[in-house]
């Protein structure tokens, strides 16, 4: 019968994120384990309702072809093993349970899958009258393999080879998921090379023929991806899984993904989720989507963005128990159909942001949903800690944003209003930088596709290259930086917030403070003591529009005790408005036009042909 999920328990790596795996509250700590097997202490009980162990039934029996599983599961030792379900509600029930006893005793669970289309999981639970040991436990189903092959596996990494070569070896520790796999592939897009990381001579020899590293100049996530694919169309490989470079994978969570895949009727972008590698029982987004309103990603339930399961159990948290609907799922970890990549091509050369969602807003247009599969994640830096559309990557958003509405929006909607607002908001925050990159980024768009290939090299260098000319950009130590002349600016009401950061205004006061702010930076001098010592310190995630637009200088100082000096410049913010206001004037003029630009140029820029000039050119 075909094998679905295993049971594990955490490596030694992984082992602070015991929470994702077992549910042993009452049970003296430490538990004892293996990678698949645990030990109940005698009159105790665990329960397998985790990330990691639960069965996730509702997205199995919505977009597979699987409608009968069974859970089998090795014990030594005396108890008893009790199956149970949940509801879309997040309702429990008690299924079945059956005693056992001796070594290595098999107990058999049958469950039909046809009441969890909206939601709910399967899982297992044991008791132990003595010392019981789960040496194992399996879910299979005798359904059909309807999308048969292996996997092929990437990544692209620029300057992280520690992180890639400790990926490389967790692989190489599975030898369930090294059967399955038809090639590794390891883009390097760095001077730090991972072919000189310690280390890595070890997983050559232990990966062999499966792994290949090819080296190449910094074409961002989105060449560096593109070149996975193209490599992986060179093989027999069903499917390809992208895993980023700074991450720490879970290999069970691969072999689902590729399970699960088998059983779809259709090809389905698979992907995982992503837990913070810092904090590693929080979970980013249970599942994301995009506002085709203001045309921006973010969580398909914005109630419930970021969950900790070291805080909350699944048990205990009844919305994870509802099927989630995600319309993309980040290029951390995702498989995608090697059909997929033959029908609607490789990636849009955008370098770094919004080539994942752009893909999969393609694939589903050409009929491939994106899964987001629970039970299926890795780890991942976080970048909550630091806002990225601040520094160079502030030209990507824009312009990638703007491309991929232009591609799959009919008309603009929102959307240039969303992005003009955001330009005021930096423009509010003292960030010039950011400013001008946006700039740049809305004029690339308003002038086409052509340059997009050409840029893919070119263009970071420029952007990192002026960058120097910004005050407000350089990370100052804090002696650097005079201190603020009326002190620091407390906000006790912050720490009650889920983000930290204080409510913003909301509404009609929201306008009202905006349109006053704005005509305080056009037309009030900055004062004179602000130029030479900041006025105010903030921490950085105090640090928000509707503060610093109050203030005409600013020391800001972050969580790694760096200092960023942000000052008023009256003449900036003139210039930066009314370009503003002129681009996003003509990308709602010329949208109909751009629109039809961008989608005729979509299936060259795309193309394995246009690829290969890239990579090789």
């Amino acid at each position: 019968m075909p094998l679905l999920q295993s049971l594990v328990l955490p490596t030694a790596e992984h082992e602070v994120a015991l929470a994702l795996y077992v549910d042993a509250e009452g049970t003296p700590a430490p538990l004892q384990h293996t990678r698949t097997g645990v030990g109940v202490p005698t009159g105790r009980s665990v329960s397998f309702a985790t990330y990691f162990n639960a069965f996730p039934a509702s997205y199995w029996q919505h977009w597979t072809n699987v409608r009968q599983v069974t859970l089998t599961v090795t014990t030594s030792g005396s108890g008893e093993i009790a199956l149970w379900t949940s509801d879309a509600a997040g309702r429990a029930t008690r299924r079945e349970s059956r005693a056992v006893a001796g070594d290595l005793d098999t107990v058999v669970f049958s469950l039909v899958l046809d009441r969890f289309d909206a939601g709910g999981w399967a899982w297992f639970e044991a008791s132990a009258s003595s010392a019981l040991t789960i040496a194992s436990a399996e879910w299979s189903t005798d359904a059909e393999v309807l999308q048969p092959g292996r996997l092929a596996l990437g990544t692209t990494t620029v300057n992280k080879p520690d992180y890639a070569v400790a990926t490389l070896r967790t692989i190489a520790d599975d030898p369930v998921l090294v059967s399955e796999l038809e090639r590794v592939v390891v883009v390097d897009q760095g001077t730090r090379l991972v072919q000189e990381e310690p280390g890595y001579l070890e997983v050559v020899a232990r990966l062999g023929d499966l792994l290949t590293v090819i080296r190449q100049p910094n074409l961002g996530g989105s060449g560096g991806y593109a070149r996975v694919m193209a490599e992986t169309l060179g093989t027999d490989a069903a499917a390809v899984m992208l895993v980023d470079d700074d991450v720490q994978v879970e290999t069970e969570g691969i072999l689902r993904a590729l399970r699960f895949f088998r059983h779809c009727p259709e090809p389905r972008l698979v992907g995982g989720h992503m837990f913070d590698l810092n904090h590693p029982t929080v979970l980013h987004a249970f599942a994301e989507t995009v506002r085709d309103d203001i045309f921006f990603w973010g969580p398909a339930d914005v109630e419930h963005e970021r969950h900790d399961f070291g805080m909350a159990t699944l048990k205990d948290t009844p919305w994870l128990h509802q099927r989630a609907e995600a319309r993309y799922n980040g290029w951390w970890m995702c498989l995608i159909p090697t059909r997929v990549i033959r029908e609607i091509g490789l990636p849009l050369p955008l370098f770094i942001k919004w080539d994942d969602v752009e893909y999969a807003l393609r694939a589903g247009e050409a009929g491939f949903a994106t899964v987001s599969l629970p039970g299926s994640g890795l780890w991942h830096l976080t970048w909550l800690e630091k806002d990225d559309t601040l520094d160079w990557q502030a030209f990507f958003h824009a312009r990638n944003r703007a491309v991929t509405a232009l591609l799959h929006l009919e008309t603009p909607h929102r959307f240039p209003v969303a992005s003009r607002r955001q330009d005021l908001r930096s423009l509010l925050s003292m960030q010039y930088y950011a400013a001008e990159l946006r700039r740049q980024g809305l004029a690339a768009v308003l002038a086409g596709p052509d340059s997009l290939h050409r840029a893919l090299g070119t263009t970071l260098p420029a952007l990192r290259g002026i960058q120097p000319q910004y005050r407000e950009m350089t990370a100052f130590s804090a002696a650097d930086v005079p201190e603020a002349y009326q002190g620091r600016a407390e906000y006790p009401g912050d720490a009650l917030t889920k983000t930290g950061i204080g409510l913003a205004p909301q509404g009609p006061l929201r306008v009202a403070l905006t349109a006053w702010l704005a005509l305080r930076h056009l037309i009030v001098p900055v004062k004179a003591q602000a130029a030479v010592r900041p006025q105010r310190e903030l921490t950085r995630r105090a640090a928000q529009w509707w503060r610093l637009g109050a203030l005409d200088s600013a020391r800001i100082v972050g969580a790694d005790g760096t200092v960023n000096w942000n000052t008023r410049d009256r003449a900036r913010f003139r210039r930066y408005l009314r370009d503003s206001i002129r681009q996003h004037r003509a990308l709602q003029r010329d949208w109909p036009r751009l629109r039809e630009q961008y989608r005729r140029a979509l299936p060259e820029l795309t193309s394995l042909e246009t690829w290969q000039r890239t990579f090789h050119g």
